[in-house]
This record gives C-alpha cells, structure tokens and sequence, in this order.
C-alpha cells in the first residue's frame, strides 16, 4: 500500500479527489453561519413574544387610553373654545338699527302714546262730572218759550257732556209744533247749547175752532191769530202732501216780496187752476203751477199796468183786463 502524506486514501473524504477543501468550507461556512443566525433570531423573537406579550399588551393599552384621553380633551377644548365665541358675539355691541327704521319706531310708539292719552281722557270726560252741563243755552226762540224748549229737551244738569245725546235731543226739541229745526251743541267745558228755528207762517185758513197758521211747507203748526197781511189759502185739504197746498205754496214762495204782501187771498182748488185775488180786489188767474218763474216775472210787470183782470196762465200771452 503506497503511503500519502496526510494519510488519505483517494477517493475517501480528505483524499485528493481533485477539489480544494479549504476552499468549500470557506463558501458554505457563511451561509450556514446566516442560516443559523436567523434561526437564532426568529427563535429569540418567538421566545420575545412569549416572554414580553403582556408588556406589549399594557403599552399598546396605556397608547389607546392617552389617545382616548387626548382626544377627550380636543373636544372639551373645542367646547369651551365655542362657549368663548359664543360670549365674546354676546358682548360685542349691538349694530345700530336703520335710521328709518328708528323713526318708524318712534311715530309707532307717539301714535300709540296719543290714543292711550286719547282714550283715558275720553273715559275721564264720560264717566266723571269733570266737564258737566252745568247750563244750557237756548237761542233763536220767539213764539217759542225757553221751558217749552227745556222741557222738550230733557237734559238733567251736572250730566256729563259726552254722555248727552246730541241728535236725541234735537229731535225732541224739533217735535215741538212750532219749531222747524234744532241744534244741539256742546260747549266745552260746561255748557249745551240748543239753536232754535221756529216756524215762519205764510198762509192762514180759518177753521171752526180758529184761524190756522201754515208754513211753506204746509205744516199747520199754531192756532192763533194771524199777522197782519197774512193771505188766506183756500184749499180743500191743507197739508204737507196736499197737491193743491203744495202748489199754491209754491206761487207765493216764487213772487216777489213786495207782491206778495199785496196778496189778501190764493185759491188752488186743483193744481191747474189757480187763482190770486189781491188786497185791492184785482184778481190774478195764474193756471197751472208750471213756468212758475217765469210768470212771477210777467206779473210783476202786468201789475204796473190799470186792469181787474191780469191772465199769466200763459206766459207768452199775459194778458190784463
């Protein structure tokens, strides 16, 4: 048996088979020596995990509760920060309203100010004897009396003025047979006054019980004796509503003054017929009661003419015999 060196036998391990052993242990040395280093890490990591999990566990806890805690005070922040908004809006002052605005206010509160003022002054005058009838003023009477006007009237003294009915009291007044109309007034601060219009007669008609006085209206309003130059009216049914007293009315209303007190006596026994007989006996056929105006005028002219007889019935002709 040949004899080597190193005492190897070929093609045994360490015998010369051709390859450098130094030089595979120097490039499978490294990788083993990673191999086993990460094996030794995963296996110390594993281990880690064992040992420290409840350590990890109680940071990652202590990490969520400071976040719960730190989100906690963004919100209570946040809230305080809107409650200092909120006050800061609350002190800052107030804008000033428009100018118009203002004025509208302003006539809003005066008219409301008048009316309160208007309506306690008003209760005051109706309810106390602050402003009382303490005397009553009757003008324009004649035939008429003042006690027919005051006892027509029926006004207490010391009855506060605005508790007087005004127009009540005029028709009651006016309801006396010779007044044609009244006014009642007050007279601040204690007086009413009542403005009389009596009747004026225009015609008169004798009756059994005496003479009658009528208006232009043809309102028989007194029984007594008649003005001197009164004329007499000679109708069937005298009245207000009568057509032949309203028509011969309205002739005597149409003359002249100065023909009218030459007038003694108007006939109407219809509206188409009648008839003036004057003072001195001259007689006057007027017609109908139309053209009323006109006829006046031609009258007024014939009568400066001799005659018995002045026809106007129609204008256009007059006619004096």
């Amino acid at each position: 048996m040949t004899e080597h060196d190193d005492g190897a036998v070929p093609g045994e391990p360490g015998g010369d088979t051709g390859e450098d052993p130094l030089r595979e242990i120097t490039v499978t040395e490294p990788i083993a020596a990673a191999e086993s280093g990460d094996d030794a890490e995963q296996s110390q990591a594993e281990q880690s995990d064992v040992v420290e999990g409840p350590r990890r566990r109680a940071r990652r806890e202590r990490a969520e509760r400071r976040e719960v805690q730190a989100r906690a005070m963004a919100i209570e922040e946040a809230r305080r920060e809107a409650k200092r908004r909120a006050r800061g809006r609350a002190a800052d002052p107030a804008k000033p309203a428009p100018r118009g605005a203002v004025r509208g206010l302003k006539l809003a509160l005066a008219i409301f100010g008048l009316t309160v003022l208007t309506v306690a002054l008003g209760l005051v005058l109706y309810f106390t004897p602050a402003m009382s009838a303490r005397s009553i003023i009757v003008v324009g009477t004649g035939a008429v009396s003042r006690d027919e006007v005051l006892g027509a009237a029926q006004v207490r003294l010391g009855t506060p003025l605005l508790q007087i009915d005004t127009d009540g009291v005029a028709d009651r007044v006016a309801a006396i047979r010779r007044v044609a109309s009244a006014r009642v007034q007050r007279q601040y601060p204690s007086a009413l006054r009542i403005t009389v219009v009596e009747r004026v007669p225009v015609v008169v008609k004798d009756f059994p019980d005496g003479p009658h006085l009528y208006d232009r209206d043809g309102v028989d309003f007194a029984t007594a004796p008649p003005p001197p130059a009164l004329p007499y009216l000679d109708v069937d049914n005298p009245g207000p509503t009568d057509p032949a007293t309203k028509a011969a009315l309205a002739v005597l209303t149409a003359l002249r003054p100065e023909i009218v007190a030459q007038v003694g006596r108007i006939a109407a026994p219809s509206v188409a017929s009648i008839t003036l007989t004057l003072a001195d006996g001259r007689t006057v056929i007027w017609g109908t009661n139309e053209r009323t105006d006109e006829k006046a005028q031609k009258l007024a002219a014939l009568l400066t003419q001799p005659g018995h007889v002045y026809d106007v019935s129609s204008p256009d002709l007059p006619t004096v015999k």
